[in-house]
């Protein structure tokens, strides 16, 4: 099933060119069907790349779900003009005023400034606060993720001594949840960080199961056990190029920057990378999706 989203918005052609099943508002408006309502709480300074990857893991299901995108009203965002965001994107004050089957909050480039002096912390708490009653599962993506386990459960964030960045395996370390069902065993998941989790730390949580971990990468994926929050600290939505962008941006930038680890074929970054962790993300957003939005969520749940 489709994706409904604004008619004018970049990624729809793009979308459409990958087969991704898109419609418009006009069209959405004449089906007698209630699509999942989900936010995106955009965070990422390559907004339009990133709203694209997004889109393309949430349209890849059977379900239909309209997408609100969001912008932090207490931030200025470099990259990103100011009427595209008019456009395309609410302000978080009017999130408040809604309710949502499902919420994803992305990475930010902030991880190594302490959360409370991030200038739209408070904003994101607003958000994550509300999200806890009126969203009925929110998914933490990386920066994300340890913005939400530091805030709801007071999980800190651990520096590293250098940037975790590459493809990394991780093993299952739950056999049941519905979160990993056709998984295998081990799977890949995209890093590109500074900081990490102690399992410890987590552990401590009773409300809090860890679903996946790395030798190389720590904890990876973590749950609440009531199903509302999804933790994952990695970029599953990474495109292929991604990694190699980031690499190439960095070195021209003449910032201290290593091969990206399990990435480039045999280690040579002159040879164009190939994604093997493209099943593993449409497989986690159709299971985040399907078994803990829609299964879960009343059907008038978004009513005011």
């Amino acid at each position: 099933m489709p994706i409904k989203i604004n008619s004018d918005l970049p990624a729809r052609s793009i979308l459409e060119q990958e087969n991704i099943f898109v419609m418009t508002e006009s069209r959405a408006s004449t089906q007698e069907i209630r699509p999942l309502k989900v936010a995106i709480v955009n965070l990422m300074p390559t907004r339009e790349t990133t709203e694209t990857q997004l889109l393309r893991l949430l349209g890849n299901t059977p379900l239909q779900t309209e997408i609100s995108l969001v912008r932090m009203e207490s931030h200025t965002f470099k990259n990103t003009g100011e009427d595209y965001l008019e456009k395309f994107y609410i302000p978080s004050s009017e999130v408040l005023k809604n309710r949502y089957d499902g919420m994803i909050i992305t990475g930010a480039p902030v991880e190594q400034i302490p959360f409370e002096k991030v200038d739209y912390w408070s904003e994101l708490c607003r958000i994550m606060d509300y999200a806890r009653e009126n969203v009925y599962s929110t998914l933490y993506l990386c920066w994300g993720a340890f913005a939400g386990l530091y805030h709801h459960h007071n999980v800190p964030k651990i520096p590293l001594d250098k940037k975790l960045f590459g493809i990394f395996m991780n093993r299952r370390t739950t056999l049941n949840d519905p979160l990993l069902r056709g998984f295998d065993d081990v799977f890949p998941i995209p890093q590109s960080r500074h900081t990490t989790l102690r399992e410890t730390d987590v552990l401590t949580r009773p409300e809090l199961t860890i679903l996946a971990e790395s030798d190389e990468a720590g904890v990876t994926l973590v749950k609440s056990n009531d199903n509302r929050e999804i933790f994952m600290t990695g970029h599953l939505e990474y495109d292929t190029s991604t990694l190699a962008n980031e690499y190439w941006r960095d070195k021209a930038k003449g910032l201290p920057i290593e091969l990206p680890k399990n990435y480039f074929p045999g280690n040579d970054a002159q040879k164009p990378p190939v994604s093997f962790w493209r099943s593993t993300a449409h497989l986690l957003f159709s299971n985040w999706l399907n078994y803990y939005v829609y299964q879960e969520t009343p059907y008038d749940y978004v009513s005011r």
